[in-house]
């Protein structure tokens, strides 16, 4: 199984922009579904988003709090996958999540996941 770390976490302003990134040792990302959830303190984990394997026709999914703001994608040659998160309000501050699911696309249940990273916290605050 993968190990996953995530970065790219930080204090934003309120409408600013962030992309994380999710990087795996001892596996190739590219043959996983990666999702991207988030938890804020006191409430349950979210999932917000992800990419299925590129082993076939690549698709993607976005949860309705994100849709439009988040974009979810690959870069292969690097094994990252990555969240670019645009238009960022204080409701999304959390601590930030990948994971990834060696079989199928089920996009949002993290008991679907296989391994997880440890997180990396977005603020977003004036």
């Amino acid at each position: 199984q993968p190990q996953l770390v995530e970065s790219g976490g930080g204090l934003v302003q309120p409408g600013g922009s962030l992309t994380l990134s999710c990087a795996a040792s001892g596996a190739t990302l590219a043959y996983y579904t990666i999702g991207w959830f988030r938890q804020a303190p006191g409430k349950k984990r979210e999932g917000l988003s992800c990419i299925s394997s590129s082993t076939s026709d690549e698709r993607t999914d976005y949860a309705d709090s994100v849709k439009g703001r988040f974009t979810i994608f690959r870069d292969n040659t690097k094994k990252l996958v990555y969240l670019q998160m645009n238009s960022l309000k204080v409701e999304d501050t959390a601590l930030y999540y990948c994971a990834d699911q060696v079989e199928g696309f089920v996009c949002y249940d993290p008991l679907q996941y296989d391994s997880w990273g440890r997180g990396t916290q977005v603020t977003v605050s004036s």
